[in-house]
């Protein structure tokens, strides 16, 4: 082996990734391994072949926001006499704007309201979901909730409208309230007070913390729908997240047009990926701000590793690890396997648990 170039690799990061093309490394330090098998050698570091699990990770940018976004519309005539807030988050009963200062407060539902509810007409969903918010906010104890508008549906209505300081007609029009999904967090304001009602106001999204990441095609294997994955949060903080939802549209941003071309348009496709924050107070107010997802790869299970740094490499593009012991020192070949943080499986004859490999010095 005299005369052997052997090149010291390291890598800069937690993280490292074998694929087909190699080493994604960073070759430092020149030394001859004649040098290093000299009888005069002077003391050096070493780190414990261990026997270990191995879980590889793969770090993508991310964006961190809400995870649906409503556009809010006053209904009716009259004038926007109030709004909310940036950041105000408003609940089911709370007034969402005011229209010529009356309050229109917030109903939860899936289904707009789209016609006037009151005695005698058709059953439907509408209705189901008024008489549950009714209940919800403490009136119409004698109510059935159902599809239903009976007589005891009104009383429940002109109860909840005198409290709320509007004309107890016992019916709920169209802009009487806002029927949205859930909470509404307020991200814009677009109407102005004074303003004619008929159009939109407001912008909200809902409370659900969510990242969206453009995940490389090549690594979609990543991705599936409830598993976990780790978020970096500006100034340090991390989550964990779970994927909620993969999206089946890849794009890219190539310029290309043709295919044919070098490296080719599909080199920059990416699918959308979804995540929810297990621990959404981590991220506090934060809006529209860069985080980094830890997507988990492989797991390799009981097998031997050692430090990325305390890898070979030769010439040739194999790779050999520096055996330290009371015999001295001896260089072994090694295949590689999956990489997690600053480890890297390792497998060749000779080597076993427990065994002193050299680390360049900190």
């Amino acid at each position: 082996m005299r005369g052997r170039r052997l090149l010291r690799v390291t890598v800069a990061g937690g993280s490292v990734a074998l694929g087909a093309a190699g080493l994604t490394a960073a070759v430092v330090l020149n030394r001859d391994n004649a040098a290093a098998a000299a009888p005069t050698a002077a003391p050096v570091t070493t780190a414990e072949v261990v026997r270990t699990d191995l879980i590889s990770r793969s770090d993508v940018d991310g964006t961190l926001g809400y995870a649906h976004t409503y556009p809010i519309t006053a209904e009716g005539v009259g004038r926007i006499t109030w709004l909310p807030d940036v950041g105000d988050v408003i609940s089911r009963g709370r007034r969402v704007y005011e229209v010529d200062g009356h309050r229109v407060p917030l109903f939860y539902g899936a289904t707009p309201l789209w016609r006037t509810l009151q005695v005698g007409v058709d059953d439907g969903k509408d209705v189901l979901e008024l008489e549950r918010n009714l209940k919800a906010l403490g009136y119409g104890d004698d109510m059935t909730v159902d599809r239903e508008f009976t007589s005891v549906t009104a009383s429940a209505v002109r109860d909840w409208q005198e409290d709320l300081g509007v004309t107890e007609t016992g019916r709920i029009e169209v802009g009487d309230v806002v029927m949205q999904p859930g909470k509404l967090r307020i991200s814009v304001v677009d109407g102005v007070l004074g303003s004619p009602a008929g159009g939109k106001v407001l912008t909200a999204t809902d409370t659900i913390r969510q990242v969206s990441v453009d995940l490389p095609v090549t690594q979609q294997s990543l991705a599936k729908v409830g598993s976990q994955a780790q978020v970096e949060l500006p100034g340090g903080r991390t989550s964990s997240a779970k994927i909620t939802k993969i999206g089946t549209a890849a794009t890219s941003d190539d310029s290309s047009d043709n295919p044919a071309d070098i490296g080719g348009p599909t080199d920059s496709a990416t699918i959308p990926v979804y995540l929810t924050l297990t621990k959404p107070s981590a991220a506090g107010r934060l809006d529209g701000a860069p985080v980094t997802v830890g997507f988990t790869g492989e797991t390799r299970k009981n097998v031997l590793a050692v430090p990325v740094n305390a890898l070979l490499a030769d010439a040739k593009g194999g790779y050999s690890v520096e055996v330290v012991d009371a015999s001295g020192r001896r260089l072994v070949p090694v295949e590689l396997g999956v990489f997690a943080d600053s480890q890297v499986e390792v497998s060749g004859d000779g080597l076993a648990a427990g065994m002193r490999v050299e680390v360049p010095r900190s």
